[in-house]
């Protein structure tokens, strides 16, 4: 398979970037990690005129941490320099979960996490984890740039909210909240590199008396066309006391809720099984890490 004749850029500043971008509008296509990209190239399922290669650009890279403030996580940033942060595994768990189980080791050192969402797979893992821990990101282009939260950055399967011209040029991450854990979670037919047939990440905060649930977030992918936020299962938990009853109808309320389709990975039925199988597990597990009481 071969790819189509594109003629390639690649801007070494932020500046040089989004001019092309925003010159080039919907006949360019961004080069970030290209696991995602270039397959589809090879595919035909994409035929862009331009290439404008990011990667030189180091404004776009790394993670930085502020106490009280947060993260903020380049969306050029490399899924193994997240797997590996000390800043990210101790901080925002979920997501160092989340990056350790995309792809094979190859593809975690060429794979960025602007890719992950701006790709908006429904089977994405790193969303549903950024999610759940409250991640904004910004959307810059030569006029400027705007934020919003990442669940309105992913509107659907390969749809986003960038317009033409736009580019996904950072994530932030609040400062995680006291009495605080995170967890991430998914389930394969196998032990391999393959698409989630479902995946899920839980934010759990608890009052100080270390039982009664202040706050929650659960995520689900795999299971909708964009991640999914639960309503119902922080609506049961929330000014309650974290108990196995409670779990129980968590699991059932996370089950009915899911969205899921029926294809080669799993079908419809398993799925919503499935979904109820991770509620359980990963608010047992985040509980018992914030409580060091078990259930």
């Amino acid at each position: 398979m071969f790819l189509n004749h594109f003629e390639y850029f690649a801007p070494k500043t932020p500046g040089e970037a989004l001019e092309l971008i925003g010159r080039l509008g919907n006949k360019a296509k961004v080069l970030a990690g290209g696991t995602d990209l270039l397959i589809m190239m090879k595919e035909k399922l994409l035929s862009p005129e331009y290439l404008i290669n990011i990667n030189e650009i180091k404004e776009l890279k790394g993670i930085s941490y502020e106490p009280g403030n947060g993260a903020v996580i380049g969306a050029g940033t490399k899924i193994s320099e997240i797997e590996f942060s000390d800043i990210i595994r101790g901080k925002y768990y979920a997501l160092h979960q989340a990056a350790g189980e995309l792809g094979s080791a190859q593809v975690r050192h060429m794979a960025t996490i602007g890719g992950n969402s701006c790709h908006a797979s429904p089977a994405a893992e790193t969303p549903p984890p950024l999610v759940a821990l409250g991640a904004t990101v910004v959307i810059s282009n030569t006029a400027g740039d705007r934020e919003l939260p990442l669940e309105e950055f992913i509107l659907g399967n390969r749809i986003t909210a960038l317009a033409e011209g736009e580019i996904l040029t950072k994530f932030i991450l609040p400062e995680p909240a006291p009495n605080s854990a995170s967890r991430y979670a998914y389930i394969g037919h196998r032990d391999a590199m393959e698409i989630d047939a479902v995946n899920m990440a839980v934010n759990i905060m608890l009052e100080d008396d270390g039982l009664t649930v202040k706050a929650l977030k659960l995520v689900m992918g795999s299971v909708s066309p964009r991640p999914l936020v639960s309503v119902e299962v922080p609506s049961l938990l929330t000014g309650r006391e974290f108990n196995s009853e409670l779990v129980e109808k968590a699991a059932k309320a996370a089950s009915g809720e899911a969205k899921p389709i029926s294809d080669i990975r799993a079908s419809a039925e398993y799925r919503r099984e499935v979904v109820a199988v991770l509620t359980r597990r990963l608010l047992k597990v985040a509980f018992s890490a914030v409580s060091g009481k078990g259930v």
